[in-house]
This record gives C-alpha cells, sequence and structure tokens, in this order.
C-alpha cells in the first residue's frame, strides 16, 4: 500500500514544490519538516554528499516517525578535483559564490572547464533507509549570466545559457534534484505499487 504522507528535512519552498511536482501523481502528500513538526537543524559533518542526506534525514525521522526524504548537493568543478562538492554552501561568504568560483577559475581553458551539480536524497522509513542521486552535467561559464536561479546557476553552463537564463519548467527537466526525485518516484512506485 502506497504510503500518504512523507516528510522532506527542507523548509526550502522551492526544494518542497519540485518534490511535491514530481511525486504528485503516487499521490504522496510531501509535508515541510516544520509542517510535520519537526524543529532540528543537525550539523552535516558528513564527508560525502550522501552521508549529509542521512545525518538530515535521520534526525528529522527520529523527531516525527514518518517516512522522510532529506538531500544534499552541491557542484563538482572537475579542474578543482571536485570542488567545492559537499562544502558548495561554505565555499565563499554568502553572495560571493560565483565571484570566487570565476577568479579561481580565470585560466583555466575552455576544454577544462567541465561541471557538475549532484544531488543525492536519503529515504528513511521503519525499514531502514535507500540512498539516490542525480547530476546535472555542464561547464563552468566566464560570467556570471541570468536571474531566475540562485547559488552557482549564474556561472552554470548548460548549452549555450546558464542555469539561471533557464525557466522553472526548463531547469526542472534537467535539474539534478529533479532526475534523484525521479529516482525516488520509481523506488517508492515500485516498493509500494500495486
Amino acid at each position: 500500500m502506497m504510503i500518504k504522507q512523507l516528510v522532506m528535512a527542507t523548509n526550502n519552498a522551492n526544494k518542497l514544490r519540485e518534490a511535491r511536482e514530481i511525486l504528485a501523481p503516487l499521490g504522496i502528500e510531501v509535508l515541510s519538516q516544520r509542517e510535520a513538526g519537526a524543529n532540528c537543524d543537525p550539523e552535516e559533518n558528513g564527508a560525502t554528499f550522501a552521508e549529509n542526506a542521512l545525518i538530515k534525514a535521520k534526525a528529522v525521522y527520529e523527531a516525527v516517525t514518518l517516512p522522510t526524504i532529506a538531500d544534499d548537493s552541491g557542484l563538482c568543478v572537475d579542474a578543482m578535483d571536485g570542488r567545492p562538492g559537499v562544502h558548495s554552501a561554505r565555499y565563499a561568504p554568502e553572495g560571493q559564490h560565483c565571484a570566487k568560483l570565476l577568479e579561481e577559475m580565470q585560466d583555466v581553458p575552455e576544454d577544462k572547464r567541465g561541471a557538475a551539480f549532484r544531488c543525492t536524497i536519503a529515504y528513511i522509513d521503519e525499514n531502514g533507509h535507500h540512498i539516490m542521486s542525480g547530476d546535472c552535467k555542464g561547464a563552468i561559464g566566464y560570467e556570471q549570466r541570468g536571474t531566475n536561479g540562485f547559488g552557482y546557476d549564474p556561472v552554470f553552463m548548460v548549452g549555450d545559457r546558464t542555469m539561471a537564463e533557464l525557466t522553472a519548467e526548463e531547469k526542472n527537466k534537467i535539474s539534478h534534484r529533479g532526475a534523484a526525485l525521479r529516482e525516488l518516484y520509481h523506488f517508492l512506485k515500485e516498493r509500494y505499487g500495486e
């Protein structure tokens, strides 16, 4: 029998909207941790995206005992040996991530500017946990462009546009979180489908 409710270990409206849209066909109500009554903010001190996602999922699951998902994501740049990776949010002071990245990448030639946004989702319920992940491959541009994104979106090129130049609909189709959520959709359908 399909689960009726799922808690997402976040209060981020954009993440919740994306999860709700992708999981809607399963008839699952996705609650924010605030809506579920979980008031926790565990320290994300894992060495990988999967470890951090699991830390958040476990904390919220223990608070609400409902099936819970949590995600951790970041930018992995080929020329920087995968950095900033799990440290993407702490790579630079607020609002300075793109400028710092462009400065660090200024001497890197075009054919070495490959990068990927990576998202890992941890799902946990009374039967244990399951890990899913998704990537969005692209490259680091040479300047900030676009206003439809946040974080590293203005410098992350997908074809000839940055993520910040894509519409929300275009972004959802190719996003790393969207890919991980679609994997979660198939996992839940397989596990709970009639």
